[in-house]
């Protein structure tokens, strides 16, 4: 026999919705299974002054109810007919005369005072850091004129987008962003002591770079080895929404990547990562080149995103390397090493490659040499046709290996709101690599992909960039 769910009830006037009457709800729902708010009619409430379906409306709106209407009877007669398992009041009611009380006793249900934590932070804030986006982008002028290109061609490359097939192939990363509300220092020992309130998932890792592709507009095909769990599935119907088609290899003996991100008042107290880092097995690693085999026919460019987690063998690489080299397909990689682990050298003969400074230096062991002899040195090892070093808050150092224009020039970060860091190298991977394989030059792919980088900083958590979204900027 499956458990009733406990439904609890609150009413009143609700003029004005607070923070006190959402610490109210939060502590209701808590409380348990399904929530009914009881929003007193015109006729009914003591406030005059906000009509009973604007109050209603914002009940409605707040992610912690399940059921609201007017009220159009006492609430002792909605108790009595409908026996709600509990009933919650505010605080300040608990010292006086409750009318409901002798009805609640009476088929043995509950009534709780209480008005919420003081130390509350409500969902639908919390939610509001996910969704809100507050890009702000300075145009670098100076750059456009010296490289003779106008945002309006920006615009024409962004439209062959949709021209594009793009295969991606990397390790699958799930982030996953836990809300707390700290409580302060544990009195035992220095502890940070929090509370979590809410949990934000999102595709990462490679597939972030397919999901980019596709929402930038283009046919995307997208390779990768995961656990054979509830993240995979995750994984998976994200991916199917975007429309890629997607080869996801389940591997028993590795459970999909999962990073964990605790944060509190908008700021990362500590990450923690699920993974298993070991190389696919052989027969999967097989069953890959063979599909990969069949589906390359088609495809103008091919990213290789590689986070070292064991997705992108060193044969792996160099067969779809060859392969690619052998259908004349545009190739761009990233190898992000978050640890000491990672070679972007291994990609050879990449039309670019996107790594920060540290990578550069952990590829080539050199820790002394400048910028563009690192990225002279990463060209002779790798043959790489441009380079584009990012450097953070500093932007990004260009490396343009042909020799018939600037060798090196930088573009500034774009992006002037940073909310969170995490995904902008794999954004601006994505959007200079997809405006290379239209014809753009690689000074309008690195304006391209230092605006994705802009957007993507703007917003807590990985969520794919639309094409609409550059379009906008471009205009502003």
């Amino acid at each position: 026999m499956k458990n009733r769910k406990r439904t609890v009830f609150v009413y009143g006037d609700f003029v004005i919705l607070h923070p006190g009457h959402l610490r109210l709800l939060k502590f209701a729902k808590e409380s348990g299974d399904y929530l009914i708010v009881g929003v007193n009619s015109d006729e009914m409430s003591h406030n005059k002054g906000v009509g009973e379906d604007v109050r209603l409306e914002s009940i409605k709106a707040t992610s912690y109810v399940d059921e609201a209407f007017i009220m159009r009877e006492s609430a002792v007669e909605f108790i009595e007919r409908t026996k709600p398992d509990i009933v919650v009041k505010g605080k300040e009611f608990a010292t006086k005369h409750n009318p409901e009380l002798g009805v609640i006793k009476a088929y043995r249900g509950k009534l709780l005072f209480s008005s919420g934590e003081i130390g509350f932070a409500s969902m639908d804030l919390l939610r509001a850091e996910f969704l809100a986006s507050n890009t702000k982008v300075e145009h670098n002028n100076a750059f456009l004129k010296r490289h003779k290109f106008a945002q309006n061609e920006l615009r024409a490359i962004l439209e062959r987008f949709s021209d594009l097939n793009v295969l991606v192939i990397g390790d699958t990363i799930v982030d996953e962003y836990i809300t707390c509300e700290a409580l302060g220092m544990s009195q035992e020992d220095p502890t940070i002591v929090v509370s979590p309130l809410a949990s934000n998932k999102f595709i990462g890792g490679a597939a972030i770079v397919a999901s980019h592709a596709a929402s930038l507009g283009a046919k995307v095909k997208f390779f990768s080895a995961v656990g054979d769990d509830a993240n995979k599935a995750y994984v998976e119907e994200g991916l199917v929404k975007l429309g890629i088609k997607t080869f996801l290899y389940a591997d028993s003996t590795r459970p999909t990547t999962l990073k964990q991100r605790f944060r509190a008042a908008s700021k990362t107290l500590l990450r923690v990562n699920h993974l298993k880092a070991h190389s696919i097995s052989f027969d999967i690693e097989s069953l890959m080149l063979e599909d990969l085999a069949c589906e390359i026919e088609g495809i103008d460019l091919i990213i290789f995103s590689d986070f070292s987690y064991g997705v992108l063998s060193k044969n792996l690489i160099e067969q779809l390397s060859t392969l690619g080299r052998a259908k004349g397909v545009l190739m761009a990689a990233d190898s992000q090493s978050s640890s000491q682990v990672g070679d972007i050298s291994k990609f050879k003969h990449m039309t670019l490659v996107t790594p920060t400074e540290r990578e550069i230096r952990l590829s080539l062991s050199d820790f002394e040499s400048g910028l563009v002899v690192l990225s002279e040195k990463l060209a002779a090892n790798s043959h790489a046709k441009y380079i584009f070093t990012t450097l953070g808050a500093e932007g990004m150092m260009i490396y343009n290996t042909p020799k018939n224009g600037l060798l090196t020039d930088n573009i500034n970060a774009l992006g002037t709101v940073v909310k969170d860091v995490s995904g902008a190298g794999d954004s601006l991977l994505t959007s200079s690599a997809m405006a290379l394989a239209v014809g753009a030059s690689v000074w309008q792919a690195a304006y391209l992909g230092s605006l994705a980088s802009a957007i993507q900083i703007s917003r807590v958590g990985n969520v794919p960039i639309k094409r609409e979204e550059m379009f906008k900027e471009l205009e502003s």
